[in-house]
């Protein structure tokens, strides 16, 4: 992996160890030279570093199909068990907008007995609140780590999924403020945001399901729990995402039907001054012919007379259609 990507500038791998009393963090010089396994590690790489495939390789035992997938740069969120370990994708808020891609930032996890190495290349928001976790004792095997990362990333993504519904909302009550054209591009952005959601949290809550249901060792009860508690919270908001969609669809298609009703009536109403000035152009035209014989051409009032038959033609054509109600139709 070359470190000339996007986050090549980020952090190199992280590494946490939990003694059985409590977790500190090393540096990967440290990990590397240690000769006797810590009852629990984590090594977090990142992808763009050169000591990312290093790091991964130091499990002995990882499969090369699950090597390659836990550095591929692009993912989609899934549950992989591959003998006495899982290779876990899952997907999270980036921890800054990089406008580098997808809105949901991936993270790739090797789970086994007593070891966990995740490799990402972009940051991801619920790092350093997991880290925290970690480094305060409550993190003690690679359940609890998959778990509190899943949790975390339910946590951020569930208020921005309802800011969603609460977006559509707003642009229903402020139409008449914003109007139809600015209304039709904010829903067309939030439909867009939400079909990037839900393009990963659908399989995200199967490869949680899956990881919940898992025969595996360093699964304890709790982990279990909070994993399914997790899958369900990506399960509603799947949901809550397939019905912004549908109401950003519905929003749009009622848009331009509004928007064609205002351009229809200002058609009307281009229609009905045309109308109002059709028998008075007739007229001037057929006056202003350059032939001999026109009456009153050279009478003093004739110009003013022209003037007020006009007006009164104008007058009588526009009483007609204020009376018939042609506007209002």
């Amino acid at each position: 992996m070359a470190g000339n990507g996007p986050a090549g500038d980020g952090k190199v791998s992280r590494v946490f160890l939990f003694d059985g009393a409590q977790a500190q963090e090393i540096t990967l010089d440290q990990f590397c030279m240690a000769t006797q396994d810590a009852p629990f590690s984590w090594v977090h790489a990142d992808g763009w570093k050169e000591d990312a495939r290093a790091v991964a390789s130091r499990c002995d035992h990882m499969p090369e199909a699950a090597l390659s997938a836990l550095l591929a740069q692009e993912t989609r969120p899934r549950c992989t068990l591959m003998g006495h370990g899982a290779l876990i994708n899952l997907r999270g808020l980036g921890a800054a907008d990089d406008g580098l891609g997808d809105p949901l930032v991936s993270i790739r996890f090797w789970a086994e007995q007593a070891r966990v190495i995740s490799v990402s290349y972009r940051p991801l928001a619920a790092m350093e609140l997991v880290v925290a976790t970690m480094l305060a004792g409550k993190i003690r095997d690679p359940g609890d780590l998959i778990a509190a990362f899943a949790q975390q990333i339910t946590e951020a993504l569930d208020p921005e999924v309802a800011d969603l519904g609460d977006g559509l909302d707003e642009i229903e009550s402020a139409l008449i403020e914003h109007g139809p054209a600015e209304a039709r591009r904010r829903v067309s952005e939030i439909r867009a945001t939400a079909i990037g959601y839900r393009r990963f949290i659908a399989p995200q809550r199967q490869a949680l399901e899956r990881l919940s249901s898992a025969e595996s060792e360093w699964l304890e009860p709790d982990d279990r729990l909070h994993l399914q508690e997790a899958a369900d919270r990506c399960a509603r908001m799947a949901e809550e995402l397939e019905a912004v969609r549908e109401r950003s669809a519905l929003a749009h298609e009622e848009l331009t039907d509004l928007r064609a009703e205002q351009m229809n009536r200002q058609a009307l109403i281009i229609s009905v001054v045309a109308l109002v000035f059709l028998p008075l152009t007739f007229l001037t035209g057929l006056l202003g012919m350059n032939v001999d014989g026109i009456p009153y051409a050279h009478e003093p009032w004739a110009f003013w007379g022209v003037v007020g038959m006009c007006a009164a033609m104008a007058a009588g054509i526009s009483g007609w259609f204020v009376a018939t109600q042609w506007l209002k139709r």
